[in-house]
């Protein structure tokens, strides 16, 4: 088979991709900036994301606790789709990173439709903004049709849901670092990265405990 130099280069491209997944878990997080989610007929380019380590140090994580049913696609390898269910109502999609047996997963916020506008539409037909289609972590697996069945999909291969790098090279100084949203433990680790100024990215919600009475 002929394998025209266009091919190579995004042969080369998605290998960086799967040996940056494979690594640090935040150079990883900050990586998936710009990169494309594809996933029922519709495209996102990812602008907000959020990191997670999976050891007793980062309360935050589902896997803090050790290896259960509903997490253990966390454990590795790296660049499989960590899906979950939450508040009865939504599903939240991580990507698996690390090296395999230590969970850690970056949860993706937020993103902008490139592809399928029409197709996110309609999944989205109470949003009046198209802006507002993929931002926040459940809009954005509502675009893209992406539930349950999408759990340990492997994002860097063929299959339904597929993560691609970036069409442009995000400048170092776009990046923005800051505080998660919206957990109840280590809430104030600056672990949540997105593109600075894009209208996409979800806004910023600090956790605020429950005062019992």
């Amino acid at each position: 088979m002929n394998v025209l130099p266009g091919d190579r280069a995004a042969d080369t491209d998605l290998a960086a991709l799967a040996d940056l997944l494979a690594g640090p878990l935040l150079p990883a997080a900050r990586g998936l900036l710009g990169c494309r989610l594809q996933a029922g007929g519709v495209t996102v380019r990812i602008t907000e994301v959020e990191a997670y380590a999976g050891d007793g140090g980062d309360p935050a994580s589902h896997a803090h606790r050790g290896r259960t049913p509903r997490n253990a696609v966390m454990f590795g390898p790296a660049g499989y789709a960590y899906v979950y269910f939450t508040y009865g109502m939504h599903w939240c999609m991580n990507v698996v990173t690390g090296v395999e047996g230590e969970a850690a997963g970056v949860l993706l916020r937020a993103g902008e439709v490139v592809d399928g506008l029409d197709v996110a539409r309609a999944r989205r037909p109470a949003l009046r903004r198209d802006v507002d289609l993929a931002r926040g972590p459940a809009r954005l697996c509502a675009a893209l049709g992406i539930d349950r069945a999408a759990y340990g999909t492997y994002l860097l291969g063929d299959g339904p849901v597929r993560l691609r790098p970036p069409a442009e090279l995000v400048p170092e100084d776009a990046v923005v670092a800051g505080p998660r949203v919206g957990v109840t433990g280590a809430h104030d680790v600056p672990w949540r990265f997105w593109l600075a100024g894009d209208p996409t990215v979800s806004a910023y919600r600090r956790h605020v405990p429950r005062v019992r009475r």
